[in-house]
């Protein structure tokens, strides 16, 4: 019963609402009242500020929810573990991923679930960077697939993958791109289509343009991998993208690729996972996978450059 009346309250705090925290848990509005009106008798404490409507948590509620998705996901784990003694590992995995690396998690997921048939993978995309720790930290996620740095190592498990390098997507013609490489400063006096200030993709391209002392300025920005290669077709704009959406969607015709001058600031993409002992056998099979796994070469153009 203590579990139940956490999964209310868990629920209730991730939905904002009686009623769809209800659905999400498969009970009546009045069974998720009840349960927590009982845990809030065992706590001893009011967990909700209580009015016409949800109007939050209170102090001691905020705490309780902390503790609570903490305990589930113990309980999940364990569970997990048992079954996996007993039929090999079954359930779902969540995954949350950057959207630069959205096209490298397939590469994980095809192995983890060949070698473990009863699974299911569950991919959460387009989360921010800090998103994806936020989630990790509230057990919503078993995983993910993000930058590495040293406050991810230092407070995550982590298996580095691969480090995130670039190509220059432009019009097959285009005379002032004419090398086998091209360096961030010439990519920065083109008119080039870029991702928004706001995603962690741009700020990494930001930085290495800066370390060339460039500035680029972009005269169509997009939130979209896939929209960034897609404004190039018409041959107007240049882009730059991570060579893996390259290896993913190839380059469209009439478009080349053109690899960007390698720099020492390349950010490396790693699988992260929250850090716990004993870990779930999840995530375990997870990081097996990954550290077994050969995304290097995500490094380089592929072959039908």
């Amino acid at each position: 019963m203590l579990f139940r009346q956490l999964e209310y309250l868990v629920a209730l705090a991730q939905e904002g609402h009686f009623a769809r925290a209800a659905q999400s848990c498969g009970v009546s509005q009045p069974s998720l009242s009840e349960g927590i009106r009982k845990l809030e008798e065992e706590m001893g404490v009011p967990l909700i500020q209580r009015g016409r409507r949800f109007d939050g948590l209170t102090a001691e509620g905020e705490r309780v929810v902390v503790w609570a998705r903490q305990i589930l996901a113990d309980r999940d784990a364990m569970e997990g573990e048992v079954a996996a003694m007993r039929t090999g590992l079954s359930g779902r995995v969540r995954i949350g991923v950057v959207p630069s690396a959205a096209t490298a998690v397939p590469r994980l997921v095809d192995p983890l679930c060949t070698r473990h048939p009863l699974l299911t993978a569950h991919i959460v995309n387009d989360l921010t960077s800090s998103d994806i720790l936020t989630m990790l930290r509230d057990f919503t996620l078993d995983a993910a697939v993000t930058y590495l740095d040293d406050e991810v190592r230092a407070a995550f498990r982590t298996v580095p993958l691969y480090r995130e390098k670039y190509a220059l997507l432009t019009d097959a013609s285009w005379a002032p791109v004419g090398g086998a490489t091209v360096s961030w400063a010439e990519a920065a006096a083109l008119p080039l289509c870029l991702l928004t200030p706001t995603m962690r993709g741009r700020r990494t391209m930001d930085a290495l343009f800066a370390a060339a002392g460039a500035e680029p300025v972009a005269r169509v920005e997009t939130d979209s991998f896939a929209s960034l290669i897609a404004h190039v077709v018409p041959g107007r704009w240049a882009a730059i993208a991570p060579l893996a959406w390259i290896h993913a969607l190839g380059v469209p015709p009439g478009v080349r690729a053109v690899p960007m001058v390698e720099s020492a600031r390349a950010a490396e993409i790693g699988l992260v996972a929250f850090r716990r002992d004993p870990e779930s056998v999840m995530v375990q099979a997870l990081v097996a996978t990954a550290q077994h796994a050969d995304l290097k070469p995500l490094e380089s153009l592929p072959r039908m450059q």
